[in-house]
């Protein structure tokens, strides 16, 4: 995830793309294998560009090690000190071109690993909280230096075999950074994290602050929630994505005595799994089989 005030890049590495309607329908039928369902999702921000990426490719497309990804033609690789991500994808539901390389140079890596749920089969690593990036696209021909955050999330089952929903979010601090998660478990029951970053390796968690109702998107009208200092308000700046199951915003707030303009994204996984939705999703979310 990177942004420079005025452009904004987000890249998933999917392997077992938890949110593919091919990969949720093989589930179903006793053949989920994560390495058929993978994808380089690309989302591309600002005034004037705009671009999503996400084909689905199968195992012949697949090749991993400890250093690289290799996802059909792009591929994401560690060398100890950069993470390069070398884009080669083409937009749905149109079918723009969107193709460069981003470099990612973490200000140090964390060792705060935490299990999101009671039976650890969710797991999240912000690996590089405060990073810097380099973005230059080709296609669209774009250059830019910004800030970045890198993090992963490994699981044991299907998110909606262990949630409803949740509400993420990410900001930067005068020193280091913030990221909030409020989650509800598949049982109804409830769980919000609030972890502050020093940009030197070091984490530390703080009292989430109470919470804030957000409006609901658009089109979809997903459910939007955040937090915030008491006697602040919680605004939505701009609403970037505003799909069936999921919306990614920037949100105004005050955490940690500041005000903040952070990353957010509403997850309802009960829409993600009702299968008039997953109808829908192929036209953004194409899949070559091969």
């Amino acid at each position: 995830m990177s942004d420079d005030g005025r452009h904004g890049l987000t890249i998933i590495a999917l392997v077992g793309s938890v949110f593919s309607p091919y990969y949720a329908s093989a589930r179903r039928r006793g053949r989920g294998d994560p390495e058929q369902h993978c994808a380089l999702n690309v989302c591309l921000y600002g005034q004037d560009h705009r671009a999503w990426a996400m084909t689905e490719r199968g195992r012949g497309q697949l090749s991993r090690s400890a250093r690289e990804l290799v996802i059909g033609p792009s591929s994401v690789e560690w060398d100890g000190d950069v993470l390069t991500v070398r884009i080669d994808e083409r937009g749905a539901p149109f079918p723009q071109r969107v193709r460069g390389t981003v470099r990612l140079y973490p200000k140090a890596i964390t060792g705060h690993r935490i299990a999101l749920d009671r039976a650890g089969r969710h797991r999240w690593w912000p690996i590089a909280p405060e990073s810097r990036v380099e973005v230059d696209l080709t296609h669209p021909a774009l250059r830019w230096c910004g800030h970045g955050y890198l993090d992963t999330n490994a699981g044991d089952e299907p998110l909606e075999a262990g949630f409803r929903e949740w509400d993420w979010s990410r900001a930067n601090l005068r020193r280091g950074s913030a990221v909030l998660y409020d989650m509800t478990y598949h049982d109804g029951s409830r769980r919000s994290l609030a972890l502050r970053f020093d940009g030197k390796g070091g984490a530390e968690e703080f009292e989430p602050p109470p919470a804030a109702r957000l409006p609901a998107t658009f089109w979809w009208r997903i459910p939007r929630a955040t937090q915030t200092e008491p006697d602040s308000e919680a605004r939505v700046v701009e609403t970037l994505e505003d799909t069936p199951f999921y919306a990614r915003s920037t949100v105004g707030a005050r955490l940690l005595g500041e005000p903040v303009t952070a990353m957010h994204e509403s997850l309802s996984l009960t829409r993600f799994d009702n299968r008039l939705i997953q109808v829908l999703l192929p036209v953004r979310m194409p899949r070559l089989a091969r």
